[in-house]
């Protein structure tokens, strides 16, 4: 009997708590923010795309040179490579082997270097973002606005939009 009366307590102080609990939650202004559209439609990401292809695209073309000159290099070994003198193949093939090495650290320090500033203005694009979404709660006074791990938001709580709409404005 002693247990019946612990367990009809517990069950009792549970569900006042639940059903207390929407009252408590009432008056909280939860909102939620789809960063794949921020992803997708901000104007700063656009401008971002510009200013890399500005900046690395005479390296990129580069690149591309040197894998043709590469290639031709290549291509006139394996085509010529049965008659010309042992001299003049092993120059052709060293000079392959070092243009290879070349274009291969050439590529990796391009990579690395456009993954840096990628990084770089992502995170300062992010911290814009979140500037926004924070100004957006402060100013409409919500207590919560969630960015991920939301299965559904209604539109009565999506401000993708407003956030948007600051984010262009800023541009």
């Amino acid at each position: 009997m002693n247990t019946y009366w612990k367990h009809l307590i517990s069950l009792s102080v549970c569900a006042g708590f639940f059903f207390s609990m929407p009252s408590v939650y009432a008056d909280t202004k939860i909102g939620f923010v789809n960063m794949a559209k921020i992803e997708e439609e901000a104007p700063q990401l656009e401008a971002l795309r510009k200013k890399f292809e500005r900046e690395f695209s005479p390296r990129e073309k580069e690149l591309v040179s040197s894998q043709r000159e590469l290639k031709k290099l290549e291509d006139q070994l394996e085509r010529d490579g049965s008659t010309m003198s042992d001299n003049q193949r092993g120059k052709i093939e060293r000079d392959v082997l070092s243009r290879r090495r070349d274009l291969k650290r050439a590529t990796d320090e391009f990579r690395e270097d456009l993954t840096i500033r990628r990084n770089e203005e992502l995170a300062n694009l992010n911290r814009q973002v979140g500037d926004v979404i924070r100004d957006l709660a402060r100013a409409e006074k919500y207590d919560l606005i969630f960015t991920a791990g939301v299965v559904y938001a209604g539109d009565r709580v999506d401000v993708t939009a407003r956030v948007l709409e600051e984010l262009k404005a800023m541009k």
